[in-house]
């Protein structure tokens, strides 16, 4: 995985919290025709590296199905993504406080997610950080904004103006200089929407994993799929292993993805709307679910709210099993996580 995660002691190291395990099956990357083991293929998408891994089934067809997986998920990276020149998510911030924006289906549906997050988790996750542009992440272009730079930008940050109209399929940013940023939650219904091209495709075992985030359904070569979960304090070392099976979904955020050490303190990408600044407490979360509707948007927001909201949090979504490290390296889990995180001997 490209991710990574530092937690506990920091060092310059970086890690993903979680990570599928593939043992040492032969893969057929490219090549031949016939029916054969696991295929697996990889690209750059979202910032990050994508890898889609099928098994069971003629060669050719597993492959043609990556590749139209891969076309789909492109297709709404470029629609929701607020890097691409021409997105959605562009054209949205262009018209801010001025007219709404007709949305594609795909797109509206991940709104619709992004205000409910937005109102159960009280702002905690918030579409509209975008307007947070003087922070800068990504490798020979790291910048910090001064604190005046936050305060000015956080006026232009606020879940509330954003307004969606169902019957015209619209959105509206309702004052200027607000600008979404869908990063927090757009990711897993990409990822989910490449698995559900492979099933159309005729393809039942799959694993699509970008960037912390594991998506599988099926089986591997007539067992569960093996998702690694690392020990934050000892990132070395596994803490276990998540078992998937039919369809479930190992969703990670962390302060390790995107980042920068200034003045002893790790800067990174997952941003407390409220006061501007990189989230600090909760280094890193990791959720399992059956859907990804039940996870999508709530590792960001959890970094924001802590380690104790998380724990309450936990209490009123039984249906997910729950992870969190902090920054002494501690480890917490839901009785759910501990049931389901087994032994990497098991």
């Amino acid at each position: 995985m490209s991710s990574e995660m530092q937690l506990g002691q920091w060092t310059r190291r970086r890690f993903a919290m979680a990570l599928p395990l593939f043992g040492t099956l032969p893969w057929v990357v490219r090549g031949g025709n016939s029916s054969s083991g696991p295929q697996r293929a990889s690209r750059t998408l979202m910032g990050t590296q994508v890898d889609i891994v099928t098994d069971g089934g003629d060669v050719r067809l597993l492959q043609a199905a990556m590749h139209k997986a891969f076309a789909e998920m492109q297709r709404l990276e470029a629609m929701m993504s607020r890097y691409q020149t021409g997105s959605v998510v562009q054209r949205i911030g262009a018209a801010a406080g001025q007219a709404p924006v007709v949305v594609p289906a795909e797109m509206f549906a991940v709104l619709q997610n992004a205000q409910r997050v937005f109102k159960e988790s009280a702002g905690a996750f918030d579409p509209t950080v975008g307007a947070l542009s003087g922070w800068q992440f990504e490798p020979g272009a790291q910048r910090m904004p001064t604190a005046a730079e936050i305060q000015a930008e956080l006026r232009h940050v606020g879940g509330q103006h954003l307004q969606l109209d169902a019957r015209t399929r619209t959105a509206f940013l309702a004052k200027p200089a607000m600008a979404l940023d869908l990063g927090g939650i757009a990711k897993l219904p990409i990822l989910d929407a490449g698995l559900r091209v492979l099933k159309q495709e005729g393809v039942g075992n799959a694993l699509i994993n970008g960037g912390g985030d594991v998506l599988a359904m099926g089986r591997l070569a007539g067992r569960p799929w093996r998702v690694g979960v690392r020990d934050p304090r000892q990132p070395e070392q596994m803490l276990g292993v998540i078992e998937v099976e039919g369809y479930g979904v190992v969703a990670s955020s962390g302060d390790y993805e995107r980042s920068f050490m200034h003045d002893g303190r790790r800067m990174h990408h997952v941003l407390n709307p409220k006061t501007g600044w990189p989230t600090q407490g909760v280094h890193g979360v990791t959720l399992f679910a059956r859907n990804v509707e039940a996870v999508n948007g709530w590792g960001s927001a959890l970094m924001v709210q802590g380690g104790s909201a998380a724990v309450e949090w936990s209490k009123h979504h039984l249906a997910v099993d729950l992870l969190t490290a902090n920054a002494a390296g501690e480890v917490w889990q839901s009785m759910g996580m501990q049931a389901r995180l087994k032994s990497m001997r098991a």
